[in-house]
């Protein structure tokens, strides 16, 4: 029966530093994107108007393309 117990306890003991981990990780992911996107930000708000309207973005779209929600459209040039 002692064996029975310690297998159980040692299953569930290895398992907890696994979900901590996994959750640390993410966490820290979701803290290196939130800079990234916040620097990504910063650097495109520092362009002139000219040059957002050559990658096809207005000021006001800035935050929105950076978070993904706004697709740049191609212009054609040729």
């Amino acid at each position: 029966m002692l064996a029975i117990l310690s297998i159980i306890v040692r299953f569930t003991g290895t398992k907890a530093p696994k979900r901590l981990s996994r959750r640390l990780s993410a966490g820290w992911e979701g803290i290196a994107r939130y800079f990234f996107r916040c620097s990504a930000v910063i650097s495109l708000n520092e362009l002139d108007d000219r040059a957002l309207r050559d990658i096809g973005l207005e000021r006001s779209q800035i935050e929105a393309a950076v978070y993904g929600l706004v697709t740049v459209r191609s212009q054609g040039r040729r």
